[in-house]
C-alpha cells in the first residue's frame, strides 16, 4: 500500500490546490459557455474533495483491485458528514431560526447601543458560544442565516465581508470549546484523554470566550457604518406566524439530533420524523436547505476518504514537535487538513504529555477558521453565505486574509493566558 499512500498524498495536494483555485473555474465558466456547466461544477468548493475522492478510489480499484478499494471506503467513519447534513437542515428550519432570531432581537433591545449593531454583535459573539451546547455546525448555520441579510449583502465592501467571514469561522471554531462534545477536534480526544466539560471550561472555555468577544467587538465596530436598518434590509419574512408549540417541537428535534450525534441510526431516524413533521405543517415552514446540506456532507465525506490515507506523513510531524512548536505546527497544519483529523492523530501518540495535549488542541481550534477545510462547519458557512460575495463564490485567499487577525487573537488568548 506504500504506492497508494503516495498517490493519496499527491491527490490530497491536488485537491488543496483545486480548493484554492475554485473561483478560477467560475471565471472559466463565463469565458466558455459550451462547458459552463462543468466549470460551474468544478467551481463549487463543496464538490472538490468528493470529486478527488472518486478519483482516488478509481485509481485504487485499478491498482490494488476493486475489492480493496471498496473495503477501504467501507472502513471509514462517515458519522460526521451525516451529522453535519442533518443538523444543518434542522437548524436552518424556519421555526428554529425564528426562535433564535427572536431571542437575539430581545437581547439586542436591552443593549445600551443601537439595536441593529447589537444584533450583529450577538450573532458574532453569542451564537458561536451557543455552539458549545448545540454543536458548532448548528451554530454556524444559525449565525450565517441571521448575518446573511445584514452583513453578507450588496453594499458592504468586499474586504469587509471577508473580514466578517474570517471572524465568524474563527469564533465558531473556538466557541465550541466550552464543553467536551460540541467541537469536532475536542470530541476526537475527549474520551481518550478523559477531558470532560468541567476540564474544557476551566482550561479552554474562558479563554475562548474572551477571544470571541474581542473578535466580535472589532468586526462589529468596522461594520457599524455599513449596517442597514431592519426596515430597509432585504429580509423577507413569511406572513404566517410560527406558533410557540411548533418552535418548541423543532427545538426538540434539534436537541434529539445533538444528543444522539454519535449514533447515525438514531439521528437519521429522528431526521426522517422531522421531514414528515415539516411536510404535515408546511404552512409554518420555509424550503429546507437540503441541497446545501447534501453538498456540505459530500465535501466532508470526500475529506474523510482522502484524509484517511494521510496519517503516514502527518503523525510523524505531530509526534516530533515540542509543546510550543506543536501549537504552531497544529495551527499551520489545520489550514491544510481538518482539525479533527489532526487531533485524532495526536490521540494515537503514546506517552504524549498533558502540556502537549493542550497545545495540540489549542492550535487546532485556533487555526480552524483559516480555510474551508480547517473545521467541519466551515463548508456549511461557505454554502450559506457565498451568494453574498462577488461572482457568487468565496475566494479562499480572501478567506485566509480575513481570518489571519482573528486567528492571531484566538492564538494569543489560548497560548499566553
Amino acid at each position: 500500500m506504500e504506492h497508494i499512500n503516495l498517490i493519496a498524498a499527491v491527490i490530497f495536494g491536488l485537491a488543496l490546490i483545486h480548493t484554492f483555485s475554485a473561483k478560477s473555474f467560475e471565471r472559466l465558466a463565463d469565458r466558455s459557455p459550451r462547458h459552463a456547466g462543468l466549470f460551474h461544477l468544478l467551481g463549487e468548493i463543496e464538490v472538490v474533495f468528493g470529486f478527488w475522492a472518486f478519483i482516488l478510489i478509481a485509481i485504487m480499484a485499478l491498482t490494488v483491485g476493486e475489492e480493496q478499494a471498496i473495503g477501504y471506503l467501507e472502513s471509514q467513519q462517515y458519522t460526521e458528514p451525516l451529522f453535519v447534513f442533518v443538523i444543518m437542515v434542522v437548524a436552518a428550519s424556519r421555526p428554529v431560526l425564528e426562535a433564535v432570531r427572536t431571542a437575539i432581537a430581545a437581547a439586542a433591545r436591552l443593549a445600551p447601543t443601537d439595536t441593529l449593531v447589537a444584533r450583529v454583535w450577538l450573532c458574532f459573539a453569542v451564537v458561536p458560544l451557543i455552539g458549545s451546547l448545540v454543536t458548532e455546525p448548528a451554530a454556524m448555520t444559525l449565525a450565517a442565516l441571521m448575518l446573511a441579510p445584514l452583513v453578507f449583502r450588496p453594499g458592504i465592501p468586499e474586504w469587509l465581508k471577508y473580514a466578517a467571514l474570517g471572524v465568524l469561522f474563527v469564533n465558531i471554531s473556538i466557541g465550541g470549546t466550552l464543553t467536551s462534545f460540541a467541537a469536532p477536534p475536542v470530541l476526537m480526544v475527549a474520551t481518550s484523554w478523559q477531558w470532560d466539560t468541567a476540564f474544557m471550561a476551566a482550561n479552554f472555555g474562558w479563554k475562548a470566550g474572551a477571544a470571541v468577544m474581542v473578535n466580535a467587538t472589532c468586526i462589529t465596530w468596522l461594520l457599524r457604518k455599513h449596517l442597514v436598518s431592519p426596515g430597509h434590509a432585504a429580509e423577507a419574512e413569511p406572513q404566517t406566524d410560527v406558533p410557540l408549540v411548533v418552535m418548541l417541537i423543532h427545538l426538540a428535534f434539534l436537541g434529539a439530533v445533538v444528543v444522539f450525534a454519535h449514533h447515525p441510526v438514531v439521528f437519521l431516524g429522528v431526521f426522517l420524523f422531522f421531514l414528515g413533521y415539516t411536510h404535515a405543517y408546511s404552512q409554518f415552514q420555509s424550503p429546507l436547505i437540503l441541497k446545501e446540506g447534501l453538498l456540505v456532507g459530500f465535501f466532508l465525506a470526500g475529506l474523510v476518504v482522502l484524509g484517511g490515507l494521510q496519517q503516514w506523513w502527518l503523525q510523524p510531524i505531530v509526534s516530533s514537535l515540542e509543546p510550543t512548536a506543536l501549537f504552531f505546527g497544529a495551527l499551520g497544519l489545520t489550514a491544510i487538513t481538518d482539525n479533527a483529523a489532526l487531533t485524532y492523530l495526536g490521540s494515537l501518540i503514546e506517552g504524549i504529555s498533558d502540556q502537549a495535549k493542550y497545545m495540540l488542541v489549542a492550535g487546532a481550534v485556533a487555526g480552524g477558521g483559516l480555510t474551508v477545510i480547517a473545521n467541519a462547519p466551515n463548508p456549511a458557512g461557505v454554502a450559506l453565505l457565498r451568494d453574498g460575495f462577488n461572482d457568487g463564490s468565496i475566494g479562499i485567499g480572501g478567506l485566509l486574509a480575513g481570518a489571519i487577525l482573528p486567528t492571531l487573537v484566538a492564538a494569543g488568548f489560548l497560548l499566553l493566558l
